[in-house]
């Protein structure tokens, strides 16, 4: 498989050592300083990039109708735009704010928590906490706020907010450490006891496997996908 790699940056290195390892080949690479081989002649492109390039990566190769598979968060105000040209170019793109494996494991078990918590909401505060290395741009991250809205939807909060002391919206805690690959904690809190679900990512090798193994199972393929297609647990 042939593979262009929009951002170059520790994903995307992390990203090229898996791939080249699984018997694929990179023919172009792209970031700030870089821009080396040939997008064309690409079967599939990732995209790690910044997230203020990321519109326009994308963008670039779904015009030639490469299929695209983006981690990059923080541009999520354009999402609508690029589904909209994705369909118009009849090409394929998948966005997962995160790509472990473990982690969409932990978003279904946190789905099925914020259910059960659901009928308990006047006894349970629930609180997210995310941890990351001092690098990552956004904040909270997107994985944060994939698992906030598990939780919204099943609670009678008005949204999110970072470190919110009001009543009425879910607190999330964005901390910046060291070179911290990933931590997120789901808490539920009662004045008795304290429920809470972690995942804990030890590096950066499973975000990479995970978006290989997307953009190998998205060759060929057409339409908007998920994480959760790849992994057959929508």
């Amino acid at each position: 498989m042939k593979i262009a790699l929009l951002g170059y940056g520790r994903m995307g290195k992390a990203i090229e050592k898996i791939a080249i390892e699984r018997g694929h080949e990179i023919v172009y690479t792209l970031d700030e300083i870089r821009n080396q081989g040939t997008l064309a002649y690409a079967e599939v492109a990732i995209n790690f990039s910044v997230p203020q390039a990321a519109v326009d990566n994308i963008k670039s190769a779904l015009q030639k109708q490469i299929p695209v598979v983006c981690g990059t968060t923080g541009w999520l105000d354009h999402y609508q735009e690029v589904v909209d040209y994705c369909q118009e170019k009849q090409a394929a793109f998948l966005y997962a704010s995160n790509f472990s494996i473990g982690v969409h494991l932990f978003f279904k078990l946190n789905a099925l928590a914020a259910k059960l918590m659901k009928p308990h909401a006047q006894s349970y505060t629930p609180s997210l906490e995310e941890i990351h290395h001092i690098h990552k741009l956004d904040a909270p991250s997107g994985t944060a706020i994939t698992l906030a809205e598990s939780i919204l939807e099943n609670s009678d909060l008005e949204g999110w907010e970072l470190d919110t002391k009001s009543k009425s919206k879910l607190e999330i805690k964005s901390i910046r450490e060291g070179e911290v690959p990933g931590t997120h904690l789901v808490s539920y809190r009662s004045s008795i006891d304290e429920i809470s679900l972690k995942h804990e990512a030890f590096g950066r090798d499973g975000f990479a496997l995970g978006a290989v193994i997307a953009a190998e199972w998205i060759v060929g393929k057409r339409g908007l996908f998920r994480m959760e297609d790849v992994l057959n647990i929508s």
